[in-house]
Formats: structure tokens, C-alpha cells, sequence
């Protein structure tokens, strides 16, 4: 069996998976989000390692009963990707990490808009860059804080933060490095990209990727700290998005995922690493563990982040969402919304720092359920938006907090019109377990296929269906329509 481990924004998962796919207790710690000032927003480095301690302790001590006759093969590492997480050489941080919600580096951005710099990257490397990336963070310290990078031995992300603390290795996954320097096909950094973002001078501190199986071991200190042998193999990525793709069954090139979680990520299986030729320089090009295989991702700033704000207005729990969705019929009674509520804009399928969101169509009729409905039929225009662009056409997963709701999967049905397989298990950990059991060249199911080190495809087992309703599916056509049509009067304003 694997500990799989999946660092969130603000809560940190472990939990075992055994080669059948079945899979232990899930155990959470939360970490802290410093909002500050300046659209800031940071995380201590320390206690987000802190928190991966805490669940991976208590998942081991759950092995015994678990699978008695099953060791522990490996421990592996996904988490939030994007943002800057600043180390020294021994892996300590220097100062907190700037997370991948920071919007400091805007001013950056916007430059780089309207010099055609962010266009450049993208047409070298497919990374749609937004003002929390690593190119515009570090763009940002480069002029406000130097001594920061000075002090610094490696600018990289979370997942590759803690496996320089339990393994000692200076690496990060292609999947991370991918936004905004790597050249996903040849798996090496692309200078000029550098070069136009005027960072060359800090080449230096981006850790070279690690090659697909790559798996490191465990330091003797911290495996008794964790209750594991010393030299335990150790995957580290891909990050949370490409990992719950494969978590949810991505196996076909064509075939589409969508993460309803903080953010709105979705993303679709792709043969061809090429950059995007469209309008907007938004996405990225991932690279994946597996040879010639490429994620093309249009990540939302906004999943259920937004919901969660407008039931916090309304004095709603969660608990009731798909009763208030019911309760509102199709176009939430004239109620129409935009879902972009990030403090540091929007990032796909468009890029905009300055994009926020809106609710249109009040009036003394207006019930909390219409508004409830709006911002989630909003959110599945936003989805629909961002894979029209990426280009899926095949067979559509779900998962993440939202794809929960039965009411709201039908609602994204609807809007996309086409069924919705939903996963609703620990997929981002089966992910990142599927990577590390094909680095062991183990015979292993981390989802629920069996084939192989392979998961469900869509429609398979652990999975449910949500129907895209022929009623539904007529209704949101126009809808998307005027969607498109508010959406492009909104940009001018802004």
C-alpha cells in the first residue's frame, strides 16, 4: 500500500490506498492563510510541513488494521502547484511562501500584458501567466525585496518544498515546472522565456525537473518522525491538478476533467505539447509522467470559493445548497451572475487582474435560492468557456468539493450538454498513488481499474453519473450565449 498525501490550500489530506484501490480513513490538519495587505497572501512554509506530519502519522497508524499482510511501498507527495515557496539550501524557508492567490505582483503582470512579454511566454512555452505565478512573483522580488532571492538556494513550489525536507533532494516535478519556463516536450527550461521576463540573472534558483519514475528516499530522521522505515521511496507530484485528472480516470487523449474546488480547474488530455494559438495568452501546457502525454488546463481563479463567500452572506450552510438549488428554477428567476470573485483577477480562460465578479437581474422578487442558482449556473458557464477552448472532445470527469452536490452536477450537465461522470473519493491522492506504483513497477489499482497502475475510466466504478437533461440542455445554450454576451461588455469595463 502507498500513504498518499494531497497539501491544499488550507487543509492537508493523507490517507493509504492498497493495490486493490481501496482506500483507508482520510485525515486532515489545517494550515493558515495570511491575507494581508496588498492583495498578499502567504503561507508559513513550517507549518504547512507541520500539517503533513500530523496526517501521515496517523495514516500509518492506521496500516495494521488496514491491510496487515500489505507493507507500506512508498509515500506520495501532490499539492497546490503555482505561487513561489522560497528555500535555502537546507530546504528552510526564506520568509513565508507567497501563495498562488498573491496578487502583488499585478503591476507586473500588466506590464508584461502590454508589452506583448506575456504573449511571448506563451507562444514559447503555453503558459498563461497570471499575477500568481512564479514568473511575476519573482519578477516582483527581483525589484522590491532582492535580498530575498539573494538568500535564496531554490525558487520552487509546495510539493517539491516538503520533499526537499523529507528527502534532501533539490527537485520539482515537470507538472510544476511547467508554468510559466519549461518547454513541456524537451522537459528543459527555455532561456528566453527567461530572458523576456528579465529574469535570467536567476536561472540558477529553478531546480532541474525530475525525470518521469523518479522516486527519492526517505531521510532516517524524518521517516521516525513519520512511523516509516528510513529510505522509504518518495514521489514527489505531479501537482494537484494534473494529479486528480489521472485520479479520475484521464486515460484517452480527448477525454476532459474538471476540479469543482477552490478553483475551477479543467483540463484535457492532449498528444500535442504545442502552445495554443488563440486570442487569449491564458492556460498551460503540463508535463506529465507519462511519455508523450501533455495537459492542456484552463484553471478558474474561482470554484467553490465563490459559493462558499455567497452562503457566508446568506447565512447558508453548505448542507442546504442542493435544496436552494432546487428551489430555483432554470435561469434563477431572470438572476444572472459572473463568477470571477478572486482578489487578483482571472486567469482563464482569460487573464485579467482586474476581472471581478457581479450578480444582474434583482429585484424585491429575488429569493436567496435565485442567487444561490445564478453564481452556480455562472461557475458552469465559466466551465464551459475554458473546455470549448481547451478542445475536449471526449468523455468528461468530475471531482472536488463541488462535484458533490447532485443538484449543481446537473446543472454543469446541463450547461456543457453532455453527461458528467463525477468521482466523489480521494482522487488527487489516487493520482498521485498511480504515479508512484508506476515508478515502482508495480502491478496496482490506484483508482479502481486494476489495469495495471491504471484508474476508472469514466463511468467506471466509484463513480456516478450526472444526466444532462434535454430541457436543460436547450435552456443553457442560450444562457451561455447571453453568458459570452455579458462577459465581453463586463471586460470593457473594468
Amino acid at each position: 500500500m502507498i500513504v498518499g498525501v494531497d497539501v491544499g490550500t488550507s487543509v492537508t489530506k493523507a490517507q493509504l490506498i492498497a493495490r486493490d484501490g481501496r482506500t483507508g480513513p482520510a485525515h486532515e490538519a489545517r494550515s493558515t492563510l495570511y491575507t494581508l495587505p496588498g492583495n498578499r497572501v502567504e503561507q508559513d512554509m513550517d507549518e504547512v510541513i507541520g500539517t503533513v506530519v500530523t496526517v501521515v502519522r496517523a495514516a500509518v497508524a492506521d496500516a495494521a488494521q488496514f491491510s496487515p499482510d500489505e507493507p507500506v511501498e512508498a509515500l506520495a507527495l501532490t499539492g497546490q502547484g503555482d505561487g513561489l515557496w522560497l528555500r535555502d539550501a537546507d530546504g528552510r524557508p526564506v520568509g513565508r511562501a507567497l501563495s498562488w492567490m498573491d496578487g502583488r505582483a499585478a503591476d507586473v503582470l500588466d506590464a508584461w500584458a502590454a508589452d506583448g512579454t506575456a504573449r511571448e511566454v506563451h507562444r514559447r512555452t503555453g503558459a498563461g501567466m497570471f499575477p500568481g505565478a512564479a514568473g511575476p512573483l519573482l519578477a516582483h522580488l527581483a525589484e522590491h525585496e532582492p535580498e530575498r532571492l539573494a538568500a535564496a538556494d531554490v525558487a520552487g513550489y509546495c510539493v517539491d518544498a516538503i520533499a526537499q525536507r523529507f528527502t534532501g533532494a533539490r527537485t520539482v516535478d515537470a507538472s510544476d515546472a511547467s508554468v510559466p519556463f519549461l518547454d513541456a516536450a524537451r522537459r528543459t527550461y527555455d532561456d528566453e522565456a527567461l530572458e523576456l521576463c528579465g529574469l535570467s540573472r536567476w536561472r540558477g534558483l529553478l531546480a532541474e525537473p525530475a525525470p518521469p519514475g523518479a522516486l527519492f528516499g526517505l531521510l532516517p530522521k524524518v521517516a521516525a518522525e513519520l512511523g516509516l522505515p528510513s529510505g522509504l521511496p518518495v514521489s514527489a507530484g505531479p501537482f494537484d491538478i494534473p494529479a486528480c485528472g489521472f485520479g479520475s480516470g484521464l486515460e484517452q487523449v480527448g477525454q476532459g476533467n474538471l476540479i469543482i474546488g477552490t478553483t475551477l480547474a479543467c483540463q484535457v488530455l492532449s498528444s500535442d505539447p504545442a502552445p495554443g494559438a488563440g486570442d487569449e495568452a491564458a492556460g498551460m501546457v503540463l508535463a506529465t509522467p507519462y511519455e508523450d502525454r501533455y495537459l492542456r488546463v484552463m484553471p478558474a481563479m474561482i470554484g467553490t470559493a465563490g459559493l462558499d463567500w455567497l452562503l457566508g452572506m446568506l447565512g447558508v450552510r453548505i448542507e442546504e445548497l442542493d435544496a436552494l438549488l432546487a428551489r430555483s428554477p432554470y435561469g434563477a428567476a431572470g438572476v444572472t451572475a459572473l463568477p470571477f470573485l478572486s482578489t487578483s483577477g482571472e486567469r482563464a480562460p482569460f487573464v485579467d487582474a482586474r476581472a471581478r465578479g457581479r450578480l444582474d437581474g434583482l429585484s424585491p422578487l429575488t429569493s436567496r435560492a435565485d442567487l444561490v442558482r445564478a453564481l452556480c449556473e455562472a461557475v458552469a458557464y465559466s466551465a464551459r468557456h475554458c473546455l470549448e477552448t481547451l478542445g475536449v472532445d471526449g468523455a468528461i470527469t468530475a471531482c472536488g468539493g463541488g462535484a458533490r452536490s447532485g443538484e449543481w452536477g446537473r446543472i454543469f450537465a446541463g450547461v456543457l450538454g453532455r453527461d458528467v461522470h463525477v468521482r466523489e473519493d480521494a482522487v488527487g491522492i489516487r493520482g498521485a498513488a498511480r504515479v508512484a506504483w508506476r515508478a515502482l513497477g508495480a502491478d496496482a489499482a490506484a483508482g479502481s481499474g486494476g489495469d495495471g497502475g491504471g484508474v476508472a475510466g469514466p463511468g467506471g466504478d466509484g463513480s456516478r453519473v450526472a444526466r444532462a437533461d434535454a430541457e436543460a440542455v436547450a435552456f443553457y445554450e442560450d444562457g451561455y450565449r447571453r453568458y459570452l454576451d455579458t462577459l465581453e461588455t463586463a471586460r470593457r469595463s473594468w
